[in-house]
């Protein structure tokens, strides 16, 4: 066997020269007969102008009043102008001009039965005598199937558009070639003006369908921009925290180890179970390093330092200062035993909000409190003019409030900050359990204000005194 062979099934004959034209011919066929005959579905209809419930009421009427006058004048021309019979014209009035109400929801429709009455009028109008009146189109013609042209415009595709505009003109060429002594050029007139509302309306409605989805395509943007900014700022948040847990999780493993040696005479299962302990602890420690491998982004840069806590406040103030805000802090005494995990977000929300006030506020004064044992209810966080706050017994307030803005920006507070501003200090608010409430102050200035509810104290073992 021939290796060039070949062992697949056989092509096809190729085409006569003229089966290519005529398929794009019938094809071209299908798509213009589908354009006249598949209206806009409701889905795909573009959005005319007015389409709101009020809008259509005012089309309605609107077109009511048009209809209202063409039904009995086409009716007047027919029978004075052209010489029809009464019920012959008045019949053709409402043919002509009743669809256009239809047209307010279904134009494409009653463009269908328009385009036949005005046919249908046109060829009756050749049987009595000629006269002076305009043929093929009268006045009351070419007004409707304008208000028509209008109305297509507004609520069909562009295909359709160019489908209509392609018949009326073949259907005027037609007629004026008919009767050719009676043509005095409304046949021009009308596929000229019709032309206009078409591509001038529809431009019209296409221009405000882009709008249209430009704002909905910025909503969605902004909607997946404010949920790539929370997941970002929980990501950090876990990233943080990771190295408190990893603190606490270091710490059992090494008491573990080494309580067999610090602790003598313990029976075997202890020591067994000391070392179960342990071992648990270690593989905790690899899964989460693991997880804040995933968690690291290529962008984060000093996450091996070490977790700021309120001993760095005071710095955090010193660098606003540094930045052009007079910043006064104050620290309530006691508060230095809090969990780690929650000094590490006053922190981050004490830095967010001065950040906030560098950026937006340049020039005004800052003042941050962080305060513990007093009532939530009686007004502590509500953001008082001398910056006071308090906090429940078992709780903690942190209150941020700056002035009116009155100079320029100054230098970024912070380069390691997460610039999450509002999203990334409620976040953390609400992983510890705890409320933030924030907003403009009369005189100008703003107000973040944090309750922290803070854990219960561990129990000491001892019975309380009697009373």
């Amino acid at each position: 066997m021939n290796a060039s062979t070949p062992t697949g099934p056989p092509a096809p004959p190729p085409a006569g020269p003229s089966h290519g034209p005529a398929r794009a011919a019938r094809h071209g066929l299908r798509v213009f007969w589908a354009a006249l005959t598949t209206p806009a579905s409701t889905e795909a209809r573009p959005t005319a102008p007015g389409s709101t419930g009020r809008g259509r009421r005012w089309a309605h009427l609107l077109v009511l009043g048009v209809v209202a006058v063409l039904i009995p004048v086409t009716g007047t021309v027919l029978t004075e102008g052209y010489g029809l019979p009464g019920p012959i014209a008045v019949s053709l009035g409402f043919a002509q001009a009743g669809p256009l109400l239809l047209a307010v929801t279904r134009p494409l429709q009653a463009w269908w039965i328009v385009i036949i009455a005005d046919t249908v009028g046109a060829l009756l109008a050749l049987f009595p005598p000629p006269g002076e009146e305009p043929w093929p189109w009268p006045a009351t013609v070419i007004v409707g199937y304008l208000a028509l042209c209008l109305m297509l415009a507004l609520r069909e595709r562009r295909s359709t558009l160019i489908a209509v505009w392609t018949v009326t003109l073949v259907l005027s060429l037609v007629l004026g070639f008919v009767a050719q002594d009676r043509s005095d050029g409304t046949n021009v007139l009308l596929t000229v003006l019709s032309g206009v509302v078409l591509l001038l309306f529809g431009a019209v409605r296409e221009r405000g369908d882009a709008q249209r989805r430009l704002a909905e395509q910025e909503t969605i943007s902004e909607a997946e921009r404010a949920r790539r900014t929370l997941l970002e700022e929980r990501a950090r948040i876990a990233r943080e925290l990771h190295d408190v847990v990893a603190h606490h999780m270091s710490v059992i493993t090494v008491q573990a180890d080494s309580a067999p040696y610090r602790l003598s005479g313990l029976p075997p299962q202890a020591r067994e179970e000391f070392g179960s302990i342990a071992e648990t602890a270690r593989e905790s420690l690899s899964e989460m390093r693991r997880l804040l491998g995933v968690l690291r982004s290529e962008e984060a840069h000093g996450e091996r330092a070490p977790q700021p806590g309120l001993e760095r406040l005071g710095q955090l103030a010193e660098a606003t200062v540094r930045a052009g805000v007079p910043t006064e802090l104050s620290v309530a005494d006691g508060l230095s035993g809090l969990p780690q995990a929650v000094q590490l977000s006053v922190y981050r929300i004490v830095q967010e909000a001065l950040a906030n006030v560098v950026r937006h506020a340049p020039g005004a004064t800052a003042r941050v409190s962080v305060t513990g044992g007093g009532d939530p209810g009686d007004g502590g966080g509500d953001g008082d003019a001398d910056g006071s706050a308090t906090a429940s017994p078992a709780g903690l307030t942190v209150l941020v409030v700056n002035g009116r803005a009155s100079g320029p920006s100054g230098p970024p507070l912070e380069t390691t900050g997460t610039g999450h501003g509002l999203v990334g200090m409620r976040e953390r608010v609400r992983l510890i359990g705890g409320t933030l409430d924030t907003g403009h102050l009369p005189d100008g200035g703003f107000r973040v204000a944090a309750r922290i509810p803070l854990p219960p104290a561990p129990p000491t073992g001892k019975d309380p005194a009697p009373s």
